[in-house]
């Protein structure tokens, strides 16, 4: 009888040399190089360059690249006209799913599986990315969305076209900060379906998609969005202790704590939460984060488990002044870099993907007539 494990967990599915994570150890490299290093000492263009093609560049070769992705910031008017006709209630997640897919109308190479052509398009779609998000967000507040200009990091110009005017430095670095964190992890859930979407062939586009639709639910790119709702109900710092200790007494799940894969801290959070109290003190209110603190020693103390990449994206996001609404986007102008670094893997040697499931159901079950069928008990 084939091994089934729910939620495939442990299961390993692909060999991959993007990206590892190590649970036991708390650890994550890209390409082998740790994340700690990478957070200190890169950018997401130079990190964004390293999934794609295994190395980090040399001087001319990373300005060159950060040059050709501010070079294809500008998105088709004709995609931008198709957001403006979207209901204004019409979720973030849900409006970037469908200018994404209408990305590809415009793309001359969209059918195109060359790697030279994938690798263009790849460019092309995390430049992109960033303007659709912003976009997306002026259009729904009945604004005028703000082209993008080739000057600046991909951080820098996502934040200028999102608030309306360049922002500080610090708020720069910490964009930064949380694209390289969040730009892969293995084999999540929305790189999964990526790599599922591709195995079929299907183009660079279609994977994306496919991608974006499994990063909307809140057990994954939805979960900061939980937590920063969560800490709104908290409200204050002394009421911490309480929601922990109620909370679990109704055997309900903290959002931000716990992770599939690692046993130790989420090496992202560490960078996270020093940014999370960094930006409250810039906004004036650490309130955020001291709840944040908080629930973290409760947490530990009574189910001894960490906090994940989510709990302080949350309120690093929040202190920016970023709509909880849209914290997923933000996610997906990060991951995209990994959703196209597993997709020019795949494609390098593919093969269907196609596993088995374990019948659990009735069998050798007699075919009756409609006319002698009796009605089911509801």
């Amino acid at each position: 009888m084939p091994l089934t494990k729910a939620g495939l967990e442990d299961v390993v599915a692909a060999n991959s040399a993007v990206c590892e994570v190590i649970g036991s150890e708390g650890r994550l490299t890209y390409r082998g190089i740790d994340i700690h290093d990478l957070a200190q000492h890169s950018s997401f263009e130079e990190t964004t360059y390293l999934l794609w093609f295994g190395h980090l560049p040399e001087r001319g070769a990373l300005e060159g690249f950060s040059a050709e992705l501010a070079a294809n910031r500008q998105v088709p008017h004709e995609v931008i006209a198709l957001m403006k006709a979207f209901p204004r209630t019409a979720r973030p997640m849900d409006a970037l799913r469908t200018a994404v897919s209408a990305l590809a109308f415009y793309d001359p190479q969209a059918q195109d599986n060359s790697r030279e052509a994938n690798v263009a398009k790849a460019g092309r779609l995390t430049a992109q990315l960033a303007t659709l998000v912003a976009a997306s967000e002026s259009i729904r507040k009945g604004r005028e969305p703000i082209a993008p200009t080739t000057a600046g990091s991909h951080a820098a110009n996502f934040l200028r076209m999102l608030f309306g005017k360049e922002q500080d430095p610090l708020m720069v670095h910490a964009m930064d900060l949380a694209l390289i964190l969040h730009a892969d992890h293995e084999l999540n859930a929305s790189t999964f379906a990526a790599r599922v979407t591709a195995a079929t062939l299907a183009d660079l586009y279609a994977a994306v998609v496919s991608a974006i639709c499994a990063l909307t639910g809140p057990l994954h790119g939805g979960a900061n969005e939980q937590v920063m709702k969560m800490l709104k109900t908290i409200g204050e710092v002394n009421r911490a202790d309480a929601y922990v200790m109620e909370t679990l007494a109704a055997h309900k799940k903290i959002p931000g704590f716990g992770h599939r894969v690692y046993r130790t801290e989420d090496p992202r959070a560490t960078h996270l939460r020093q940014m999370s109290k960094e930006l409250g003190e810039r906004a004036g209110d650490t309130r955020w984060y001291e709840i944040s603190r908080r629930l973290e020693e409760v947490v530990m103390q009574q189910k001894h488990l960490y906090a994940n990449v989510d709990f302080y994206s949350a309120t690093c996001y929040y202190s920016m002044g970023i709509p909880i609404d849209l914290f997923t986007p933000v996610f997906a102008v990060s991951r995209i870099a990994g959703w196209a670094a597993h997709v020019l893997e795949q494609y390098a040697d593919n093969r269907l993907i196609r596993p088995r499931a374990e019948y659990v159901g009735e069998r050798k079950v007699p075919y009756v007539p409609i006319d002698q069928r009796v009605a089911a008990a509801s």
